[in-house]
C-alpha cells in the first residue's frame, strides 16, 4: 500500500511541474515573488549568508565608480549611468548582527 501512494504521489510531480508552464502571467509572477520572498527571508543562517553576498558583491564598487567616473568624464552617456549609484555604500555599510545578539548604537 505504501508503494503505491508513493507512486501516484510521484506521478503527480510532473503534472506540476507542467502546470506552472500554463500558469497566468499574474499568477506565475506571484509564484515566483512569493519563492524569492521565502528565499530571502530564510532565516537567521540566512542573514550571515546575505552579508557574505552583500560583502562580494559590494565590495570595491566604491573606488571602481570613482576610477570609472575619471575615466569617462567627458562622456555624458555614460556619467549619467554612473551618477545614479551612490558614492559611498562601502563605508556605510555595518555588519549585520547575528540572531541573538544586540544592536549597537553608534
Amino acid at each position: 500500500m505504501k508503494k503505491f501512494l508513493l507512486y501516484l504521489t510521484l506521478m503527480q510531480l510532473p503534472i506540476i511541474v507542467l502546470a506552472q508552464d500554463y500558469l497566468p502571467r499574474d499568477v506565475q509572477r506571484f509564484v515566483d515573488r512569493r519563492e524569492g520572498c521565502d528565499h530571502m527571508r530564510g532565516g537567521p543562517d540566512r542573514m550571515d549568508e546575505l552579508s557574505r553576498e552583500i560583502r562580494k558583491l559590494c565590495g570595491g564598487t566604491d573606488k571602481e565608480l570613482a576610477e570609472l567616473k575619471r575615466k569617462y568624464a567627458v562622456n555624458s552617456t555614460i556619467m549619467q549611468i554612473l551618477n545614479q549609484f551612490e558614492a559611498s555604500i562601502e563605508a556605510a555599510e555595518a555588519p549585520m548582527p547575528k540572531s541573538g545578539e544586540p544592536k549597537r548604537k553608534g
